[in-house]
């Protein structure tokens, strides 16, 4: 995760109860601006209808494409940002009764009904419209969201000093190919205790997290548009062919094909599990 001083603060918006059961939010991020860490009275999806967002949430770093939508209960305090742009298009959806939605923190793969009922329903805010029709948005956008299948797709962010300095320095630098006794030398500590103390705190080990973080930043400069020669290179890849073998294990579908899918408008959500 970007360090604070990265990022270009933008103010939370002022909102003291919604207007509807289900409201629907919309905004154009530039790179690189994100809200900073708040919490809503009411529940939120987070999702993009073009772009990919960085949610925070209590040490996790979650990446969402707009094939993606992360699931936020009423009162859990996180971040929004985006590092390339994005068309920030979300639901606040009301703490109430009858919501069948995870207690937690959850991604979702986004169907094609629900990002329609998205649009709609941000369209239907600037225009006259029957509320008989918009309760019966309201009611099918809750029905799907009951429907989604969750993804495991996410990466965890440690907590202490040490292992913060050498996730920062890999996501600065994901082609830096140091092991945990290098480190070690540098941050003075044996190989073997950063090695104890990352699986505790993040629950990955190093091996593991950076080739999960590397994945990450695929998605994300593929989403940018940059050449699959150019993000292969910038992380650490000594091929085309290695890099491309990565992807489609994890996502099931070639760099390539994936992001045609993607422009396309058909899925290409992982199978990272």
């Amino acid at each position: 995760m970007p360090s604070p001083t990265d990022w270009i603060a933008i103010d939370v918006p002022e909102l003291d109860a919604l207007p509807m059961a289900v409201t629907p939010r919309s905004q154009n991020l530039a790179a690189r601006q994100r809200f900073p860490l708040h919490a809503h009275r009411w529940h939120q999806l987070v999702y993009a209808t073009a772009g990919t967002l960085v949610v925070t949430v209590a040490g996790a770093w979650y990446v969402i494409t707009p094939e993606q939508a992360i699931w936020v209960p009423a009162g859990v305090p996180h971040t929004t940002g985006t590092l390339q742009g994005a068309e920030f298009r979300n639901l606040y959806v009301a703490d109430m009764p009858g919501v069948t939605m995870p207690s937690r923190c959850t991604v979702f793969a986004v169907t094609a009904l629900l990002r329609a009922l998205i649009v709609e329903l941000e369209a239907v805010s600037h225009r006259e419209e029957d509320s008989r029709y918009i309760d019966q948005l309201n009611a099918l956008a809750l029905a799907q969201l009951a429907r989604l299948p969750a993804q495991d797709f996410y990466l965890p962010w440690p907590h202490s000093a040490r292992l913060t300095t050498i996730c920062l320095a890999l996501y600065a630098d994901p082609a830096d190919a140091r092991g945990l006794a290098l480190w070690g030398r540098e941050l003075g500590a044996s190989g073997r205790t950063l090695a104890r103390h990352f699986e505790k705190e993040v629950g990955l080990s190093f091996r593991a997290w950076r080739y999960r973080l590397r994945l990450f930043l695929a998605i994300e400069w593929l989403c940018a548009g940059r050449s699959i020669t150019d993000i292969a290179l910038s992380l650490g890849y000594a091929s085309t062919a290695a890099f491309t073998y990565m992807f489609r294990q994890e996502m099931g579908a070639a760099p390539t094909v994936w992001r045609e899918r993607k422009a396309g408008g058909l899925p290409s959500s992982p199978v990272l599990g």
